[in-house]
Order: C-alpha cells, then structure tokens, then sequence
C-alpha cells in the first residue's frame, strides 16, 4: 500500500500545534435516534480553513525540499483544498498558484486569494482545471499538489483516525464522507492499524458515488457527479485512495439528496452546526439507517467540513 500507519504517525508528529486538534463531541439524539450507545461528531469544520483539507495540505508542504518550496506550488481546486494549500503555503513563506473552474462562486475565490495565493480562473470543470494547472507546473517548475491522491496528502487526513481512536479507544463503527476518497483512505488506514475490527464506512451522494461505482468494477470509473454536496463531486475516484480502500474499507453506503439535506437541517436546528452538505454526509446515513451496528455500540462520524455559503444554507433550510 501507498500508505502506511508509520507515514499517518509521522505526519500526527509534523502538524502537532499546526492545525487545530478537533475535538469530538457527543451527538445523543443521534445516539438516540440510532440505537447506538454513544454518537460522536468529529467537528473538522473547526480546522482554520474549514475543513479537513488543512491536514493534507500542511504535512505535503512540510515535506518539500528547500528547492521545492522555493519554486513553489500549484493546486486546482474549487474550494476547500485551494483554501488549505494556499493558507499554509502563505504561513510557510511558499509561492502557490490555485487553478480554479471558472463559475468557480465569487466568495471562494476570494477566499482563496485573501491567503496570498495567485487565482488562475480557467476551464469549464475540475478536469479541464486540473489539465490546465499540470501544464503549468510543467511549464514553471512548480511542484503539483493533488487534492485527494497524493501520498502525503493522504497520510495527514489520516491522523483524524489517530485522534478518533485516541479520543474513543472502544469504537465500533466510524463513517467518513468520500470525495475522491483521500479523506477515507487514510482515516481506514490508520483506524485499520490500530483497531483492525473497527468498521470504517465510507458515505457518497448515489449521484457522485466515484468510489463505490470504482469498488465494484474493481478500477477506476469516470462519472459526471452532481450533488448538493459539492465537496463530494469527485470525477474519480484517486488511484491510491482506491487500492488502499479495496483492503482496508468495510463497506460504502450511498445516500439521496433528500437525505443530505435532512441530515444538513438536524445538524443545524438539533446540534447548532452549519456545515457544508459534504460534512453532513456521515450523518445523513446513519439517520437514513443506512450504517450497520448493534445496539450499544459506538459510532462515530467525520463532519469534514463547514465552507457552506449562504445562499446554499438558506436554500436547504428552506426546502423543508
């Protein structure tokens, strides 16, 4: 594998006091609506940024060399990875380039600038994007910061698992949204070390399900996801993320859009959260009874992120 405990352990000891060590607060009306015994929230929307991204982003950039961090860095994104690469690159005294879709909303743009970052608009998708932002790198030496696929990237999402674990040692079940999968990657990783029979249980939009459609054909499927969780739209799932899930990822379940968008207003009226629709993920699974367990068990659930703007709040509060 790509990845291993050694590398998520390694990466825990480089962002030590670098990025916020979330906490993982109880759910009990979940736990209640669930049969569980315990529900947890791991409130990554609490990162400086946002989002879990931060993690990925800082352990890759710490591991340039002084040529590499010199030439600088280049990401495509159209949110909350080019808000991590850009924030701790600036930190870090590292030239970045974010390549964005154009139609990329306003506000992330911003956002994104505000952290010093160079903003290139270019390309109708994340694709194109993407295709644009490798000719470049080429073009001007910079050294390319995939959002999902990259070793590094990989082992810092992973020591969320070390904290899950750290914080709940008896976990029976932990349910982790998939984008293009880097995030459940190395969480499964990690918790798969240390308590092999901990369940890791990945969520997709059945709309934008890269990674299950890619677990069943045994490799790697292209699809056009569109979901309100926009932080799930993955083209594909990443190479290694779906070698690393084969092994060491129990089950993907799917849910609807009308099951994110409950699961986004629970959180919301119930737990006082406005996360994104990406973050509401693992909660919209287990309210739609889609997450195994037994009773008396304890789970836990990775809220990814909180970047939701206004309009999609509103929207979704809303359409109730």
């Amino acid at each position: 594998m790509a990845v291993t405990l050694d590398d998520i352990r390694a990466a825990a000891g480089l962002l030590e006091g670098q990025v916020v060590r979330t906490p993982s607060v109880p759910a009990r009306r979940l736990a209640e609506a669930s049969g569980a015994s315990a529900v947890v929230l791991k409130l990554e929307n609490l990162q400086y940024t946002g989002s879990f991204k931060d993690r990925g982003a800082l352990n890759k950039l710490l591991g340039l060399s002084p040529a590499e961090a010199s030439a600088g860095v280049i990401a495509m994104s159209a949110g909350n990875h080019a808000q991590g690469v850009a924030y701790h690159a600036q930190r870090l005294g590292i030239p970045a380039t974010i390549v964005m879709p154009r139609g990329t909303p306003f506000i992330k743009v911003e956002r994104t600038r505000s952290f010093g970052a160079r903003v290139m608009l270019e390309g109708e998708s994340i694709d194109a994007a993407a295709v644009f932002a490798r000719e470049l790198a080429a073009h001007e030496g910079l050294i390319f910061v995939h959002p999902y696929d990259d070793e590094r990237i990989i082992a810092g999402q992973g020591t969320i698992g070390l904290e899950m674990l750290a914080d709940d040692p008896d976990l029976d079940t932990l349910v982790v949204p998939i984008g293009g999968g880097g995030l459940i990657s190395g969480i499964a990783t990690a918790v798969k070390g240390l308590s092999p029979d901990t369940r890791v249980i990945g969520v997709e939009p059945e709309t934008s399900a890269a990674l299950h459609l890619a677990l069943e054909a045994g490799e790697r499927v292209e699809i056009k996801p569109v979901s309100v969780a926009d932080g799930l739209n993955a083209p594909h799932a990443g190479r290694n993320a779906l070698e690393i899930a084969k092994e060491r990822v129990d089950e993907v379940v799917l849910v609807t859009e009308a099951e994110l968008e409950e699961a986004f207003r629970l959180l919301y009226s119930r737990a006082k959260l406005a996360v994104e629709p990406a973050g509401a993920a693992s909660t919209a699974a287990l309210i739609a009874g889609k997450i195994p367990h037994e009773p008396g068990e304890h789970v836990a659930l990775v809220v990814s992120g909180g970047n939701v703007s206004p309009e999609t709040a509103s929207a979704i509060l809303a359409s109730r």
